[in-house]
C-alpha cells in the first residue's frame, strides 16, 4: 500500500496579509519557514521517511519541502493552486465559500472542474507510478488540498488546513482511503 502525504506549504506573506495567491506567489514568512521546518520534525520524531517527494512550481510549496526534508524532488504544474484570474493578489474578501463551481472562471480563472481534473489526475498518476510500499510527500496548497479531498472523499468530514497540514492517505488498487488529517504544528 502506497502512503501519500498531501502537505500545505508554509504561511506566506499573503496569507498574513489575507490577500489572495493562486499562480502568483508570495514568499514564506519568518513564521512559515518555522512551521516547515517544526513539519519536518514531525516526519523525524514518528520516524516517517519519504521514497519520492512533489511540490507545486509555487516557491512557497518548493522552499517548504526544502525545510521539511533534503530528498530531491520533482515541482509539477498540476499542485500548483487554482488560478484566481484577475482577482489574485487582491484582499480576501473576495473569496466566496467553497464549493466554486464556475465563480473563478469571470474573473478569467479556473473552473472547480477544470482544478478537479488537474488535481486529480496528478495525484493519480503519481499514485499509479509509486512502488507499493512506497511514503509520498506532496507540498501544495490549501485550496487545491481542499477540493481534492472534497472531490476524493465526498462522505469524508473536511477539516479547514493550516499552514503545513497534511491530508494523510493510502492508495491501494487504484483507490485512495483517507488515514486522517495531521497537523504537525500541534501534534507531538
Amino acid at each position: 500500500m502506497t502512503k501519500l502525504y498531501l502537505m500545505r506549504h508554509g504561511e506566506t506573506y499573503f496569507n498574513r496579509y489575507k490577500k489572495i495567491q493562486g499562480w502568483c506567489d508570495s514568499p514564506l514568512t519568518p513564521e512559515g519557514i518555522a512551521q516547515a521546518k517544526q513539519a519536518g520534525n514531525y516526519f523525524k520524531s514518528h520516524a516517517i521517511t519519504f521514497d519520492q517527494a512533489y511540490c507545486s512550481t509555487a516557491e512557497r510549496a518548493s522552499d517548504t519541502l526544502e525545510l521539511v526534508t533534503d530528498l530531491p524532488y520533482t515541482r509539477l504544474k498540476g499542485l500548483k493552486e487554482c488560478y484566481f484570474g484577475r482577482v489574485e493578489g487582491e484582499t480576501e474578501r473576495f473569496n466566496p465559500k467553497p464549493p466554486y463551481g464556475d465563480f473563478w472562471v469571470q474573473y478569467g480563472g479556473e473552473s472547480e472542474a477544470e482544478l478537479i481534473k488537474r488535481i486529480t489526475g496528478t495525484v493519480e498518476k503519481i499514485a499509479q507510478a509509486a512502488g507499493p510500499n512506497d511514503k509520498i510527500l506532496l507540498v501544495s496548497h490549501g485550496g487545491i488540498m481542499a477540493t481534492f479531498f472534497r472531490a476524493t472523499f465526498p462522505h469524508e468530514k473536511f477539516q479547514h488546513l493550516t499552514n503545513c497540514c497534511m491530508i494523510e492517505m493510502d492508495y491501494q488498487d487504484g483507490k485512495y482511503s483517507f488515514c486522517r488529517f495531521v497537523d504537525p504544528l500541534t501534534e507531538k
